[in-house]
């Protein structure tokens, strides 16, 4: 079963006036998982798809549905998949992909089958995010062992954190989408401050491995104008162009970034310094 969601791209002047309702149903994502469903969310940012698949006792195919207007669902996209859970497999056209806590699968554009179940026991729980795509290029998995890792920030400033690249141009050739997991380190909270927006590119977070019962506020809007969203474990949240996407957790947790727009460069980001943000 596969339940589609749709968002319309907001105005950053809009956001402004925004309560707490209104910044949650316009950019929160939640809930990416349900037992045996694929939930999605078509994003009229860049037309960016986010969700998640859990296939507890049967599996499960990714359909097309009407927003796409496609025979099937990579007809026009490409495809990028991160397990967050216990070990499963994806099979593509055939062809079958395990992939363990925090692996990715890279799909390309024109892939018809995808296929999604958990193994050995364990409960898989496939993060997924898609962008339009205009050239096909080979699926690849990228294990732990292939990740390009970073290590950033500071423990005198409760942000130091491992950045695992791993759906990126200098590991898998992509049309746009590109995706990573960064893990803060135990007594760290902070993510991606200082803060940055790039206004050629989209992007989402999905916060998880945040322990029961704590939270993560992540903060969005203009740098002069923010906002801030309550978040709990295995959610997801948009951020525009114009937005800064940056958290800071009541423990230290892992988030997955993916994202789509103008280009492939990393280091493509307007900085912001912490004492510049209103």
């Amino acid at each position: 079963m596969t339940k589609v969601d749709f968002r319309y791209a907001t105005h950053p002047i809009d956001a402004r006036k925004y309560g707490t309702d209104e910044l949650r149903d316009h950019f929160l994502l939640n809930p990416i998982f349900k037992e045996n469903e694929i939930r999605l969310t078509y994003t009229m940012y860049d037309r960016y798809i986010v969700g998640g698949a859990m296939p507890v006792d049967k599996s499960l195919k990714l359909e097309t549905f009407d927003h796409l207007k496609a025979n099937y669902f990579l007809e026009r996209r490409e495809l990028g998949i991160i397990n967050v859970g216990g070990k499963g497999i994806v099979t593509v056209d055939g062809n079958v992909y395990e992939l363990s806590k925090k692996e990715a699968l890279y799909i390309g554009k024109e892939c018809k089958d995808i296929v999604f179940e958990s193994t050995d026991g364990e409960q898989a729980l496939f993060y997924i995010n898609s962008a339009p795509a205009h050239h096909k290029y080979p699926t690849q998995k990228v294990g732990r062992e292939d990740a390009e890792i970073i290590e950033l920030g500071d423990q005198k400033y409760a942000n130091k954190r491992i950045l695992n690249k791993l759906i990126v141009n200098s590991i898998v050739k992509t049309c746009q989408l590109q995706m990573g997991v960064t893990e803060l380190q135990e007594g760290n909270v902070w993510n991606t401050m200082p803060a940055h927006t790039h206004t050629r590119r989209m992007e989402a977070y999905f916060y998880f491995d945040l322990e029961e019962g704590q939270t993560v506020c992540h903060f969005l809007g203009e740098p002069q104008h923010t906002r801030h969203i309550f978040m709990e474990n295995h959610q997801a949240v948009l951020s525009p162009e114009w937005s800064i996407h940056s958290g800071s957790g009541t423990a230290n947790y892992s988030f997955i970034w993916g994202m789509a727009g103008e280009n492939l460069d990393y280091g493509d980001m307007d900085g912001v310094a912490p004492n510049e943000l209103k």
